[in-house]
Parts: C-alpha cells; sequence; structure tokens
C-alpha cells in the first residue's frame, strides 16, 4: 500500500517484527512431534541457526559449540581472531570497557591491526577439527582478497556479509566484484547479504548463491538508523523475499535459496515471527551474548561498531546478571527466566506446536494478524 508522504515522494507501508502476531487457527500438535532441521546445500543442522560472526560472541570454539548444538556458527574472518595470535586478553579488555567516550574509540583501535591471511587457515583448521560444518564471514571489499585463502584452508561454507550487498560491488580502487562470476568459480556454497527488498534479494538469487540474508543485523543498539537514514522494517522484508525466493524457484524450475533473517531479533517470539514470515533461518548476535561461553564476557559489539570512519552501531557492557546460563540453556534450554530469551529454539517449537505445524516449512504459512 502506496501512502504518500507530500506531493513529490510516495512510500510504501511497512511492519516490523514487534507488530505482528501469530494467530493460532489451526490444529495443536504435540511438541515432541516438531522438527525444527534446516538444510542448505548438502548441510543439514537440527536447529535453523546462524550466529552473527561478531567477536563478542564467535570465537572458533564458540562457533564449534554452537555447530554441536545444531546450528552454524560463522567467524569473522577480519575480525580479532584473524588479526591477532590469541586475542584473549584483548577481548577481555573489551569485555570491560567503562569509559563511555572511550568505548568506540578502543574498538577502533583494537581492529586497526592488520589481517593476517595465515591466520585464517588457522581458525578454520580449528573449527574443522570440532568436526562441525565450518563458514567465515568476508565483506565484498574484502572478498577478492581473503576467500581464496579461507577456500584452500577447506572452509564449507563461505558468507559474503556487509550491511548491505548488490549483485555487483563497484569500486574505484580495486577491481570490480561481480557475484555472480566469482561465485560460479567456486566449489563452496555462498550466502550473501544484507539485503531489504524484493527486486535486490531476487538479484542476490540469480548470483548463485546458496542463501541470502535478509536485514543489517539492527538491534535496539545499531545505529544505522541515526547514521545512514536505513531502517528495515523485517516483516516486511523478510516476507518480500520468501516472494522473490517463490518466484526464482518458479524462474529456475525448482533452485530454492534459503532466506536467513538478520535483525529485529532478540526473543524466541521474535524468531517464530521471522519464521512465521517467510525466514528459514535467524541469524542471531546480541541474544547469544548473554551465554556464559560468549568471548566478551557478556558484552556486545554488532562487526560494523568498529568501523574506522564511520562506526554503526553502540558497545553495550555486560549486564550484572551475566550469564544468563550456558550457551545450551540460551539456545535449547531449560529456561528459568520468562521474558524469552532463555530455550530460543524451544520457544519456536513450542509456537509450531501451538499451531499445529510439524517443520519449519510448514510453519511459513501459519496466519499473521497486524496489531499496531
Amino acid at each position: 500500500m502506496s501512502v504518500e508522504i507530500g506531493m513529490g515522494k510516495s512510500a510504501r507501508r511497512a511492519y516490523h517484527l514487534d507488530e505482528v502476531a501469530i494467530v493460532p487457527s489451526r490444529r495443536t500438535r504435540d511438541v515432541n512431534d516438531t522438527s525444527l532441521a534446516w538444510q542448505i546445500d548438502a548441510f543439514r543442522f537440527d536447529l535453523p541457526l546462524v550466529a552473527t560472526p561478531s567477536d563478542a560472541t564467535m570465537s572458533p570454539q564458540t562457533a564449534i559449540e554452537v555447530g554441536r548444538l545444531g546450528g552454524l556458527g560463522i567467524l569473522n574472518a577480519e575480525g580479532l581472531w584473524t588479526r591477532y595470535d590469541d586475542p584473549t586478553k584483548l577481548l577481555e579488555e573489551l569485555a570491560s570497557l567503562s569509559d563511555d567516550s572511550r568505548r568506540t574509540r578502543r574498538l577502533q583501535e583494537a581492529y586497526a591491526e592488520p589481517i593476517k591471511p595465515e591466520l585464517i587457515s588457522d581458525r578454520i583448521r580449528i573449527m574443522r577439527e570440532g568436526g562441525v560444518t565450518t563458514a567465515v564471514r568476508i565483506s565484498p571489499q574484502h572478498t577478492l582478497e581473503l576467500a581464496l585463502e579461507a577456500i584452500a584452508a577447506g572452509v564449507d561454507l563461505l558468507v559474503i556479509q556487509g550491511a548491505v550487498v548488490s549483485a555487483e560491488h563497484v569500486t574505484t580502487s580495486g577491481p570490480t566484484l561481480n557475484l555472480k562470476q566469482f561465485i560460479a568459480d567456486l566449489d563452496v556454497p555462498v550466502i550473501v547479504g544484507g539485503c531489504a527488498n524484493y527486486q535486490t534479494a531476487l538479484h542476490l538469487m540469480r548470483t548463485g548463491a546458496a542463501g541470502v540474508i535478509v536485514g543489517t543485523g539492527a538491534d535496539k543498539w545499531a545505529t544505522e538508523d541515526e547514521v545512514l537514514g536505513i531502517r528495515v522494517p523485517m516483516a516486511t522484508a523478510i516476507s518480500d523475499a520468501a516472494a522473490a525466493r517463490r518466484d526464482y524457484l518458479d524462474e529456475t524450475g525448482g533452485r530454492y535459496v534459503h532466506v536467513i533473517a538478520d535483525g529485529e531479533l532478540q526473543t524466541s517470539g521474535d524468531i517464530a515471527r521471522a519464521i512465521a514470515c517467510g525466514a528459514d533461518a535467524v541469524m542471531l548476535g546480541q541474544p547469544l551474548s548473554v551465554a556464559a561461553e560468549a568471548p566478551a564476557g557478556g558484552a556486545w559489539w554488532h562487526p560494523m561498531a568498529s568501523h574506522p570512519k564511520l562506526p554503526r552501531g553502540s558497545y553495550v557492557p555486560a549486564t550484572s546478571d551475566w550469564p544468563l546460563g550456558s550457551l545450551e540453556t540460551v539456545v535449547d534450554g531449560p529456561a528459568d527466566d520468562p521474558n524469552g530469551w532463555l530455550n530460543l529454539f524451544g520457544g519456536l517449537r513450542r509456537s509450531m506446536a501451538k499451531t499445529g505445524y510439524s517443520d519449519v516449512k510448514a510453519f511459513q504459512k501459519v496466519d499473521l494478524v497486524v496489531t499496531r
């Protein structure tokens, strides 16, 4: 529905996840008869969980633990673990930053250390030895420079992710990244994103990507709205990408590209709404920072918070009640908190049971209502 802003501009009405609600209109189902299994390319997961590649939550060891719990942990190939031989002490320092005026500057200083390509190989080796599916995130700007190092090290999935990604990243300071051509030359599946509308999602699907990330990872501590004027209403963005997935499936005669929601995800209810809008999986960052295994000791920062020229995202110190539980408790319970912060996927499972759906794909058909 188009809304007139003024005589020279109209806009489309869009909805955030907290503006929609799930309607239990079918038969109910035993919660033990539901499946959260998800498969992308040849890789099958017990949970539709993709961990945000933030150094606050993902180290090689926590990525392994996410994999053991049934999800996909992604390590940032441009993060602290590929800039320092052992960033443990640095992470301990970053976990305890107290001076508000120094937090962002200290993050920028920490990430000013050059990337060491050999450390990318070393971290992938550690994750592979953990016996889980391995994935690393690389920005579009550094894909041509770093991707081959990751692939040579045996990474299973390559994630090309920026705040906003297009099918062709044009630059005058180096070679242009044509995603379609680049992906066609690779032997590993690629997940790309983020995007915010139907057309961009469809273009990214046409590059040959196995999955498309929808959203910019925005949470209540993100500042892209204030810095760039960009805000992605996730309920609408996910639904648009799901429509692109359907049309691309018809266009190609059966090629299915997975939609991964990244943004406005804080609780198990948010996860359920994202799946209901059409997501195949969700990307979680800050919700995992409350776990005891989080490398930054409960502190949180988005990968864009350390940008050297235009940081987007606030540093969030650990709360006094950190940790709320182990990573297993956060992901799969049991919960002793009634606010949806723990047993995140147990909440999704029960939402599916309350509406009578047995698997994630079927749950995408559940009825929704607009509540605001």
